[in-house]
């Protein structure tokens, strides 16, 4: 039997919430199931991972959803659909960029979903949506000095010092991580006071003093080169995502790239010395996680063409030679798939392949396809799940032109 019989014959078919039906028996009793996706600018991978998450909420009674964004913005979402308001606000409300990653129609559609979802239970029974990202230094420092001023304010020099310290570098994070690098003064010392001071607080509170201290080090990281600021990240969101299992005593499903989710094990990630969110959630809870993985061969998509520049809908050419998502296609075309990893010896040898696999961020350059955007792969073991979806098309943000399913009328040249 050929490569592409095996995957003929191991593919199943995806095509309504019903197909979801071998995964969710794959999850079982596992208590973090962490959903991927190929690109941030896909509705598909948007959809197809709302509806899988709508199913382990309401039939498998998973308590959180945590998500790559940034905690103090989530939690405007969180208050949303755990009181009744309507989340579209909250979601229209993402300033930094590249905003079209949560203000989009696609969240809009799940967190009304889960607000409506959440109205008939108590609260303490209710499903919560959280950020688990690092980046909001500032906006985390806002408001811990809003809660201390109300709440604590025998805290409020610890909490000010922290603030001072880090206004004296300016409001750019960036430019403190610079700064930092030039002469050996930083605000290390006030941010382990904030964090030593606010520890035991409520959970939001501890959160950004979290957030603070991840982002203190990973903008000093940064500006150094290397693995060390990726792995600051990573460290943090799967920190802040065994809190939130304590906080919540419940099982969480967590939204984030694949680049994120897959396991850094199975990829070369891992010779650049990087580990990531999956690998950790595996190290530490073991068969109590299920990761789940996209991916696509064509469509379009919308990103940025540089950091914190205009997002356009982009053409997704069709994918490499010898990639997965080119075998893939070769093997299904025009087809969309869901494939469950079978433990190592009862699979066929396609799973455990090395093969390039396309990774689409948020700036994106779809001319530089032969020579980037594709992470080497070996997908049974850096997946547990996968589903495939033959041809895509954008995500449609709330910011920016109303293009809806309309392709805008111009495109990068260079293809």
């Amino acid at each position: 039997m050929t490569n592409l019989d095996e995957v003929r014959r191991s593919a199943l078919p995806l095509a309504a919430p019903d197909d979801l039906g071998p995964l969710l028996e794959r999850v079982g009793e596992a208590r973090f199931v962490l959903i991927g996706e190929a690109s941030h600018g896909t509705h598909d991978f948007y959809a197809w991972r709302a509806e899988l998450t709508r199913r382990l909420i309401a039939d498998k009674g998973f308590g959180f959803v945590a998500v790559e964004g940034d905690w103090p913005d989530c939690e405007r979402i969180d208050r949303a659909v755990t009181t009744g308001a309507d989340p579209y606000d909250a979601l229209y409300g993402f300033e930094r960029w590249p905003t079209f990653m949560w203000a989009n129609e696609e969240v809009v559609a799940f967190c009304r979903w889960l607000r409506d979802w959440n109205a008939s239970r108590p609260p303490g029974e209710r499903c919560g949506f959280h950020g688990l990202d690092v980046y909001s230094l500032w906006d985390s420092l806002r408001a811990i000095r809003r809660y201390a001023a109300a709440h604590l304010p025998q805290q409020m020099d610890a909490v000010m010092e922290a603030l001072y310290c880090f206004e004296s570098y300016g409001h750019d994070p960036q430019q403190y991580g610079l700064a930092t690098r030039l002469v050996p003064d930083s605000c290390e010392d006030e941010v382990v006071n904030l964090l030593a001071t606010l520890g035991d607080g409520e959970l939001g509170v501890r959160q950004n003093a979290e957030v603070v201290a991840g982002a203190e080090r990973y903008y000093r990281a940064m500006v150094q080169g290397g693995p060390e600021s990726w792995n600051i990240r990573d460290a943090h969101m799967a920190d802040t995502l065994d809190r939130l299992a304590e906080h919540h005593q419940a099982k969480g499903v967590v939204w984030a790239h694949n680049t994120h989710i897959g396991d850094a094990r199975a990829t070369d990630m891992a010779a650049a010395g990087m580990t990531n969110l999956g690998q950790l959630a595996r190290e530490r809870h073991r068969e109590d996680v299920v990761l789940v993985g996209f991916g696509t061969h064509r469509g379009t998509v919308v990103a940025g063409d540089r950091w914190g520049g205009r997002h356009h809908v982009m053409r997704v050419p069709p994918a490499r030679p010898a990639s997965l998502e080119a075998f893939l296609h070769e093997a299904l075309p025009g087809r969309d798939a869901l494939f469950l990893m079978p433990p190592p010896g009862l699979r066929a040898d396609w799973y455990d392949e090395p093969m390039a696999h396309r990774a689409i961020g948020v700036v994106y350059h779809p001319e530089r396809e032969r020579w980037g955007n594709y992470v080497p792969t070996v997908a049974g073991r850096r997946y547990d799940a996968f589903l495939w979806l033959d041809e895509t098309r954008a995500v449609h943000p709330l910011h920016g032109e109303p293009w809806g399913d309309r392709e805008p009328e111009t495109y990068p040249t260079a293809m």
